[in-house]
């Protein structure tokens, strides 16, 4: 079949086969593995962690609950997410790439976090996982990637037990204009340069600031989320909207 006859999607700025997006995503991930903790610091300047923080400090997930942790990469969700569910509890550290997920999975050993921790290479789109098998599901900063975003909400509404929550932490849509701008010139300029400079990678951290841009905004996603089947869906933006998180109930 030629291209023009294919149905496409966007990789960044770029119009791809649906087909080919998740083996390039695989690609761009599988280049700053090794980097992504260091390239998330210079990014964000740091402001990242303090995100993540406050997005399972807010999560209301507690002792004793099964967590996905979906596009989990190199753990520091999983990290902070253990020590919420406790011994009796469960987070299990997914992703797509194995790149990723190996970094994760050293990093967690490393630091000790063994005993409430499984591992499991997952698409979001296709979960190998029971239906109603989790009381919560979490992503952050991996739903962008997704080609299908809706048959991945889908998804995680089929492995939350009713009355589970879905935790969705992501890029979004810059609320106030003068940030705007100032944001526009940090993503398309300065993270390239930095991409090649740290991680020899320009190419992969133009995508990853491109394809911030190509994700839904805030009451866009929120819809998409109704439209799976979530119930009480709301988001709170954080700083300035540069990223919102989004939560929603398995009715």
């Amino acid at each position: 079949m030629a291209m023009n006859d294919e149905k496409t999607t966007h990789f960044g700025y770029r119009e791809v086969a649906i087909g080919e997006k998740a083996g390039m995503v695989r690609e761009v991930f599988d280049s700053v593995a090794g980097n992504y903790d260091l390239m998330n610091d210079l990014m964000s300047l740091g402001v990242h962690r303090i995100w993540k923080r406050d997005f399972c400090a807010n999560s209301g997930i507690g002792p004793g609950h099964h967590v996905l942790d979906l596009a989990g990469g190199t753990g520091d969700i999983a990290a902070l997410l253990s020590q919420k569910v406790g011994a009796n509890g469960r987070v299990v550290l997914s992703d797509i790439n194995e790149a990723m997920l190996n970094v994760g999975r050293r990093r967690l050993e490393d630091q000790g976090i063994v005993g409430n921790i499984r591992y499991a290479i997952a698409n979001a789109e296709q979960l190998p996982f029971e239906s109603g098998e989790f009381d919560a599901v979490t992503i952050a900063f991996g739903l962008r990637n997704v080609t299908d975003k809706d048959a991945a909400l889908r998804e995680m509404f089929r492995v939350l037990r009713p009355g589970g929550k879905v935790l969705i932490l992501e890029f979004s849509q810059v609320q106030p204009e003068p940030l705007k701008a100032i944001y526009d010139v940090w993503s398309f300029g300065a993270l390239p340069i930095l991409g090649k400079l740290i991680a020899g990678d320009e190419d992969s951290y133009r995508y990853l600031a491109e394809s911030i841009r190509k994700h839904p905004p805030q009451e866009e996603l929120a819809r998409m989320m109704e439209n799976a089947g979530f119930d009480k869906v709301h988001f709170r933006n954080l700083t300035g909207g540069i990223v919102a998180i989004h939560s929603g109930v398995h009715a």
